[in-house]
């Protein structure tokens, strides 16, 4: 029978052992740094844009198999979208993470990302979850100049 629990833990463990996209990228165009003081996790997202597209897009860092995974992940779904369509998939991962009672996510557009919604269920590991996405963020926003941290 298939197991939920399973599946995220191969996932997981996949994205940590073999990340996606992981290393700088040689010309970035937009760059951001992401830390995570409680645990020390640190990221950093580069992004090619291109005429409001995302190029290419690839991360670096130290962290655990959550905040890796997590960045592995977020790299693989927004190669190739648009600026605006990288915000909505950050928006709705974010939304699912720290899922409130009655708040809706758009399921539909996270793909695969779907799997990290059990992380909600343990309060210290969302940070991990979303390092990566708020770094994300700041450099979607080209605000290379300050480092991101979870708290």
């Amino acid at each position: 029978m298939f197991d939920l629990q399973e599946l995220y833990q191969e996932i997981v463990m996949d994205h940590n052992r073999r990340p996606r996209n992981y290393g700088a990228l040689e010309n970035p165009t937009n760059e951001a740094n992401g830390f995570n003081p409680v645990c020390g996790d640190e990221v950093t997202v580069f992004l090619e844009v291109m005429e409001g597209k995302i190029i290419d897009v690839s991360f670096n860092g130290v962290g655990c198999a959550i905040s890796k995974s997590s960045a592995s992940m977020m790299t693989e779904s927004i190669k190739g979208k648009s600026l605006e369509q990288a915000r909505t998939i950050f928006e709705s991962f974010r939304k699912m993470i720290t899922k409130k009672p009655g708040e809706e996510f758009k399921s539909e557009i996270l793909g695969d990302l779907e799997i990290l919604q059990g992380v909600s269920q343990y309060p210290a590991r969302i940070k991990c979850a979303t390092l990566s996405w708020h770094a994300l963020q700041s450099a979607l926003n080209d605000d290379e100049d300050e480092t991101v941290t979870t708290e």
